[in-house]
């Protein structure tokens, strides 16, 4: 039940049940599901099966699954599902970073750590609120569509900056890349919302990708190569910096 409490003691109930469907999938899987009846009725099989196919599809790709975010004022969790592909010491984008003249603040320019999380299309792709904050900068950016798995897609491709405020001087910034394939990112939230860590923030519509800009002291826990899952896994804890080893099997 959504809102509900549970630990690591046991407390709190669990048990397996159907994603729902995001509203923004609902439209596209009844054109499909239409156009499926339509060929269907015309005794069109050779397109009637295909569109049927397509609606599944469809329905799998907006499927918005309920998740459980660890609740730690050190915890940075993971906005995004996908694989970590990209970890990397970089400035933060010129959106995040600068003064924009509405006196909100910003990442400033120093160096930080980017850890890119690449999401193919049969990944979720809601995106979610990495600490609780206010947001205090909501930035689009229109780009091309390169392959999101490549590290110049971070400056090139389209996407949309957003920058969190939790209040307490800690800044988080975050940005979804539309992809290859990816043509719409579809925000939730504005400036000035107040968000819960995990809370859902926007979607982007098929293949693509989300950096995280780490503050500045705090290394990564997650693994070049790893999976990771939005709402639950824990990108980076504040101020903790140490080396990370894994092995590939």
């Amino acid at each position: 039940m959504a809102g509900e409490i549970v630990d690591n003691n046991g407390r709190g109930e669990a048990a397996w049940h159907w994603p729902s469907i995001h509203p923004e999938g609902r439209k596209f899987a009844l054109i499909a599901a239409a156009a499926s009846a339509v060929c269907a009725f015309l005794a069109w099989e050779t397109l009637a099966w295909p569109l049927g196919a397509l609606v599944l599809c469809i329905l799998a790709f907006f499927r918005d699954p309920q998740r459980v975010t660890p609740q730690s004022d050190r915890a940075i969790v993971s906005p995004a599902d996908g694989l970590v592909t990209l970890i990397q010491q970089v400035p933060p984008p010129r959106e995040l970073s600068v003064d924009d003249g509405s006196g909100a603040v910003a990442l400033g320019t120093e160096s930080v750590t980017r850890v890119s999380i690449f999401m193919s299309v049969f990944d979720v792709h809601i995106n979610r609120a990495p600490i609780g904050g206010t947001v205090r900068r909501v930035v689009y950016i229109p780009g091309k569509f390169l392959n999101a798995d490549l590290d110049k897609a971070s400056e090139e491709n389209e996407r949309q900056h957003l920058l969190i405020d939790r209040g307490d001087g800690l800044l988080i910034g975050f940005t979804q890349i539309a992809g290859l394939i990816a043509r719409r990112i579809v925000p939730f939230v504005k400036p000035g919302d107040i968000l819960a860590a995990g809370q859902r923030v926007g979607l982007i519509r098929f293949g693509s990708r989300v950096d995280v800009y780490l503050p500045q002291g705090t290394s990564p826990k997650v693994l070049l190569g790893q999976k990771v899952i939005a709402g639950e896994t824990i990108l980076a804890e504040i101020g903790e910096q140490r080396l990370l080893e894994g092995v590939i099997q």
